[in-house]
């Protein structure tokens, strides 16, 4: 079934243009891309889940920023990222490393499913873990919402051990993870 990448607010667009050709936005040392051959593809919203807990409460999240793949010649070769501020939108960073890669192996397998689903990232910051989240409803604000416990996500590589990467789990097979992991060291109750 096809994905509905939900639609980006334009200041959002101009504002990784502008980063894209501006020579006082650093790329990251190891990305060497030609600027002026990238295109921006596949962006994501980004949320961040909230701190969790307990198991029994349900998550939330709230939305941080968006995520694009860069795109050179065909292929995904970077990411550039804005995040929310308090007057808007501004640029936050380009990327590199696993998760571009994950990120085009997990849509991909997303595709595949049954259902029609909106993407979006979710980010996990206690296990310092980026998923593909993919929500319910394909027409849904991408600013809104909060993970559904049966709400498919995929992990990206590189997961945190004793979590499959690229492969289906729900939000609520992660709250456990999540909150099993962080009980011991004293930081859910």
């Amino acid at each position: 079934m096809p994905l509905s990448i939900p639609p980006v607010p334009p200041v959002v667009e101009r504002t990784i243009d502008e980063a894209l050709r501006s020579a006082a936005v650093p790329a990251p040392r190891g990305l060497r891309f030609d600027r002026d051959a990238l295109t921006p593809t596949l962006p994501l919203p980004v949320h961040r889940l909230e701190r969790l807990t307990a198991p029994s409460e349900p998550p939330t999240a709230r939305l941080t920023g968006w995520r694009y793949l860069l795109a050179q010649d065909g292929r995904a070769v970077g990411t550039a990222e804005c995040r929310t501020a308090a007057d808007g939108w501004t640029f936050a960073h380009f990327g590199e490393g696993p998760y571009i890669a994950s990120t085009e192996r997990a849509l991909r397998l997303a595709a595949e499913q049954p259902a029609p689903y909106q993407p979006r990232l979710l980010s996990v910051p206690e296990l310092y873990m980026l998923t593909l989240w993919l929500h319910p409803d394909p027409d849904a604000d991408p600013a809104t919402g909060h993970p559904g416990g049966s709400d498919p996500l995929i992990p990206l590589a590189p997961a945190p051990p004793g979590i499959a990467a690229e492969r289906l789990i729900t939000v609520d097979t992660l709250v456990t993870l999540v909150a099993n992991r962080l009980t011991p060291l004293g930081l859910a109750s």
